[in-house]
């Protein structure tokens, strides 16, 4: 008998109470009391809007990349154009297109879920949605870039080049590793595994349900 595919699955438990440890300027730190099974545990982990990041492509199939200082790290770490879901109510796919013309002043004509992920699932409730994005113009917008943003650095990469520094061990950023892993699997296969970029997201559904 042939197994299923390989999925993770959705899973309810009886939160007994929910109390907010520390009050942050972007997220919370939570602790949560549940059954699970026969016990009662008590979890603590950090609330997050959510988040989503863009590989934007060129004619010439090179992907903008920026580079920006990262306090907790002492980086400056190799990122995509990303951003909170931080506006009520707004579409991940808007925020998307938000933080592309907000970072690198680019709008796009065409855009597609490349993969959705859980950053760290056993201390946050972090999801990031990663698009890609072609057909791209100039954006016209009147965010002004502050604090480690001013002086972020721009980059157009390929993708074969991007591989080769992830496998080095020479970027460290993990939205950026699984974008450009990922990315590269998928062209290995025509692009194929790409969804409609306003695709369900179905983790942060459930999440967010979870949190009602």
């Amino acid at each position: 008998m042939s197994e299923s595919p390989l999925a993770d699955e959705r899973f309810s438990v009886n939160v007994v109470s929910r109390a907010v440890s520390f009050n942050g300027h972007v997220w919370d730190i939570v602790t949560e009391r549940f059954r699970y099974n026969d016990d009662e545990l008590s979890r603590d982990f950090m609330k997050h809007p959510g988040a989503v990041a863009v590989m934007a492509f060129d004619d010439e199939d090179r992907f903008i990349s920026i580079q920006q200082y990262r306090h907790p790290v002492r980086l400056r770490e190799w990122e995509l154009p990303a951003g909170l879901l931080d506006l009520a109510g707004e579409h991940p796919l808007a925020s998307a297109q938000r933080e592309l013309a907000e970072e690198v002043d680019l709008a796009a004509a065409e855009w597609h879920v490349l993969t959705d992920y859980c950053t760290s699932p056993g201390g946050n409730d972090e999801v990031v949605r990663v698009f890609i994005a072609r057909g791209l113009t100039p954006a016209v917008h009147d965010f002004a870039r502050t604090g480690e943003e001013a002086d972020m650095v721009l980059r157009w990469v390929s993708l074969d080049d991007a591989v080769d520094a992830v496998l080095a061990g020479r970027v460290a950023n993990s939205v950026f590793q699984v974008a450009v892993l990922t990315a590269h699997a998928s062209r290995e296969r025509g692009w194929s595994t790409l969804r409609p970029g306003d695709a369900p997201w179905p983790q942060l559904e459930w999440r967010d349900e979870s949190r009602l």
